[in-house]
């Protein structure tokens, strides 16, 4: 049985991470994107690596309560979403798509947190539109951009990179994947490394 996880994880992985990649903007959000040109892919330096203790931070989120790290240390292994800003096509699609992979995350006792630098009122409108989001999504914008600019992903014109982050239960990074701001990542490397740190318990 323990041969066969591995294999099932495996087999969701390639299904779902296709699937993500292509999951559309819910109709109610279509309507209202902002255009957006095609942007440089990265415009930043990295402050963090692979190995280094995840900065602490402590946000507001459009539901209310704040999150911090020590939420979570000791407890759920722990993504991190940034995305550059709201009602913009690519980000309008990457979290809803989230929603297809829960149950991949839970399996792998991983907690997510999506984060912009978007005020809260305007992650409010925009995240209703999205529909049920099952992961909080918090506001890193004041100080402007704070955590961001911890890691390292604060752009020069004000917003984040598209960035995941993978924090362990001791609060390490464990996985990084600053991704080309124009394009939704491939979850299938996220997935593959929460599932090895989920497998060191």
């Amino acid at each position: 049985m323990r041969r066969i996880a591995p294999l099932l994880t495996l087999a969701a992985l390639l299904w779902i991470a296709p699937a993500l990649a292509a999951a559309p903007i819910p109709g109610g959000l279509a309507g209202n994107i902002y255009p957006v040109p095609t942007l440089p892919p990265t415009d930043s330096q990295l402050a963090v690596a692979v190995g280094s203790p995840m900065p602490d931070f402590d946000l507001p989120t459009v539901a209310g309560p704040r999150v911090k790290l020590s939420d979570y240390i000791g407890k759920k292994n722990l993504v991190i979403s940034f995305v550059p800003a709201a009602w913009t096509p690519v980000c309008s699609g990457q979290w809803p798509g989230y929603n297809i992979a829960r149950d991949i995350f839970e399996d792998n006792d991983a907690a997510l947190i999506g984060i912009t630098v978007d005020n809260i009122p305007t992650l409010y409108a925009w995240t209703r539109q999205m529909g049920d989001l099952w992961f909080p999504v918090a506001s890193d914008f004041w100080p402007h951009g704070g955590l961001a600019q911890k890691l390292g992903i604060l752009r020069s014109d004000g917003v984040s990179e598209r960035a995941l982050f993978l924090v362990d239960k001791k609060g390490v990074i464990r996985f990084i994947d600053v991704h080309d701001i124009n394009a939704r990542p491939d979850l299938g490397p996220l997935l593959e490394a929460m599932a090895k740190v989920h497998a060191e318990k």
